[in-house]
């Protein structure tokens, strides 16, 4: 199928991962500080864990649902527009937020919503502007420029709220204002349009059949959800367990900022990953994170320890962040790069449903704590599919050359 390229635009100029990494870092900002807020102003709200995970769950359905119509949507309307809007649901959280009680719930909404139409755009942006080669750098460097963020972000969002319960969303706000503003002084355009010779269907149902026939795509967007909801469970369930265990409110708030600062460790993980595949770099990952979630069930008697073994979990989802989406994104078609996107993308919003939906179903029959077991399953689980990736994946082709050529010849 010959394709033709071009922009809505103009000619498309190439950009470096310096752009993407900044615009990352400003989000930090934006998500971070209201990590661990939403959690705790949602369960003083409505007053019990399992009401929180059914409300987590609708917010990841009509998530969910903004993701996959959001292709469509830049087809209709140019995608700097579609990001705009996207960001301006991070300032109507922010509002909604301020307005605080039950509020909060539809600025949990607004909040999911712009998160996944960003999400998006931003992927889409970098699969047009920076080679697969650069893929793992721009991820490192993204999350070095948001580890203050996700690092401060945190325990600052739960040191106001006890100040004024609309304080953290007065950050959000205004750090959803300057992602807005950086994005539009990027001149970032609309991105590359690539038109096939042969027009196809940009239907959600057509481009998800052509999702499902790529076991490789498939299997990547698997190593995303599981770490998503890894990190759901973490930033979640940490704070109500430690509530419910007597401990102080803000538990939760500096447990996720303790764990977020192993971003600032994101460069040496990249060069350790370097002298490896990125199957044994995400085999380790789902490895030691579910031994590390499953042992924090085992000592659920002791709080302190059941935190420091999540805070220990939470590390490898750090490392995770780096290279469990890179199964997907090396293998994108350049023709597919939009609706993939949207596919890739999703992963956020099935976990913000998945993660809610196991946490009700084990909170039937057991406490919190059994909510860290199962998602260290689900990691184990991930460790498996994982053992069936390319043992090459990642390596460059010089070095996979010259591996062959040292390769001992086995005779019969």
């Amino acid at each position: 199928m010959t394709e033709r390229l071009g922009t809505a635009k103009g000619r498309h100029t190439a950009r470096g991962v310096q752009p993407f990494a900044l615009i990352g870092g400003i989000e930090a900002v934006v998500r971070g500080t209201s990590l661990s807020v939403y959690p705790l102003v949602m369960y003083r709200a409505w007053g019990d864990a399992v009401t929180v995970s059914k409300i987590y769950f609708l917010v990841g359905l009509l998530s969910l649902l903004t993701v996959l119509i959001v292709p469509t949507m830049t087809r209709l309307v140019p995608r700097r527009w579609v990001y705009t809007i996207g960001v301006l649901l991070y300032v109507l959280s922010a509002v909604l937020g301020m307005v605080g009680g039950k509020a909060t719930t539809a600025a949990l909404l607004c909040n999911a919503m712009a998160a996944a139409t960003a999400f998006v755009c931003f992927n889409a942006y970098v699969l047009d502007n920076v080679a697969k080669a650069d893929f793992s750098k721009l991820e490192s460097l993204r999350l070095f420029y948001g580890g203050l963020g996700w690092t401060i972000g945190p325990v600052l969002g739960v040191w106001l709220l006890p100040i004024w319960h609309g304080a953290p969303f007065v950050i959000v706000g205004t750090a959803a204002l300057a992602m807005l503003t950086t994005f539009w002084l990027l001149r970032l355009g609309n991105g590359r349009v690539i038109v096939p010779s042969r027009r196809r269907s940009a239907a959600p149902l057509a481009y998800l059949q052509r999702f499902f026939a790529q076991p490789r795509l498939v299997a990547g967007w698997f190593f995303a959800v599981v770490r998503s909801c890894g990190w759901w469970i973490y930033i979640v369930y940490t704070g109500i367990f430690a509530v419910q265990q007597g401990l102080s409110d803000q538990v939760g708030g500096i447990a996720t900022s303790l764990a977020n600062a192993g971003l600032f460790l994101a460069p040496l993980m990249l060069r350790w990953m370097q002298r490896r595949s990125v199957r044994e770099a995400v085999r380790t990952g789902f490895l030691y994170c579910g031994v590390c979630f499953i042992l924090a069930t085992m000592f659920s008697p002791l709080p302190w320890a059941t935190v420091a073994l999540l805070m220990l979990g939470a590390y490898f989802l750090v490392l995770l962040d780096i290279c469990g989406g890179l199964p997907f994104l090396m293998s994108v078609k350049p023709s597919q790069r939009t609706e993939m996107s949207a596919v890739y993308s999703s992963f956020r919003d099935v976990s913000g449903i998945l993660s809610p939906g196991l946490a009700w179903l084990v909170l039937q029959f057991s406490p919190v704590a059994g909510i860290f077991a199962a998602g260290g399953l689900a990691m184990l689980a991930a460790w498996l599919v994982a053992g069936r990736l390319h043992p090459e994946l990642g390596v460059p082709g010089r070095e996979r050359l010259r591996g062959r050529e040292l390769m001992p010849v086995e005779r019969p």
